[in-house]
């Protein structure tokens, strides 16, 4: 039986959509997994990487945050947590928002930075704020970059969620843990099915925010 016969056959089975169980409900867990991660990682990755790109200032504990976060496994840190401070929404939330911060953290600050200084000495001149600055020249011209930066970290997110399984909450890592612990190979596909799918979902939500928030004329360049 090969993988699309084994999606079509978990897909297709009505049982899949039904009760606590059920793929509506599983990726409703994971949506609000993902967007809770994700919220959490750009209030901290969004300030933290315009405030620096803006002043030129700590570029080099930028890049060492995101070289020590990265080189976090996000299951090892999911299990010394759930060790330590027991099951529940917190080990699963550490690790995903360490996982989302360095995307966002270092694409931030590198759009800012990599804005043209002509538009932006011309704004000081005027006698324009730094916040002003920041947000009105400097923002507007970053934004593809940012959203950039947010839609990896999103879709990496996406993606790692199925750990919260582990630690005995739900999403699509559901299907995948407890079809491996049964020997339900269609339940484990079919849910990494439904997890590229999201991701792919993830893509083109991106896709459409970036053509309604980037200016023509920012897009153009």
């Amino acid at each position: 039986m090969n993988v699309l016969n084994f999606v079509g056959a978990f897909l297709g089975d009505a049982a899949h959509w039904q009760g606590y169980d059920g793929i509506p409900n599983r990726l409703l867990e994971h949506v609000g997994y993902t967007l809770l991660a994700l919220v959490l990682a750009a209030v901290i990755g969004l300030p933290a990487g315009l405030l620096t790109g803006h002043t030129g200032r700590g570029g080099n504990v930028v890049a060492l945050v995101a070289t020590a976060a990265r080189a976090l496994p996000s299951f090892g840190l999911l299990v010394l947590i759930a060790v330590v401070v027991g099951i529940g929404l917190l080990p699963v939330m550490i690790p995903l928002v360490v996982l989302a911060v360095p995307p966002i953290l270092v694409t931030t600050y590198e759009a800012v930075r990599s804005v043209d200084p002509a538009p932006v000495d011309a704004a000081r001149g005027l006698g324009m704020r730094e916040s002003r600055v920041l947000l009105q020249v400097e923002l507007p011209v970053a934004l593809p970059l940012i959203l950039g930066g947010l839609r990896s970290a999103a879709v990496q997110v996406v993606s790692t969620a199925t750990i919260a399984a582990y630690v005995s909450l739900g999403g699509l890592g559901r299907y995948i843990i407890d079809g491996l612990y049964q020997r339900d190979y269609e339940k484990v596909v079919g849910g990494a099915a439904l997890v590229a799918a999201l991701a792919l979902v993830t893509l083109a939500l991106f896709w459409a925010v970036g053509r309604a928030a980037v200016s023509p004329g920012v897009r153009g360049r």
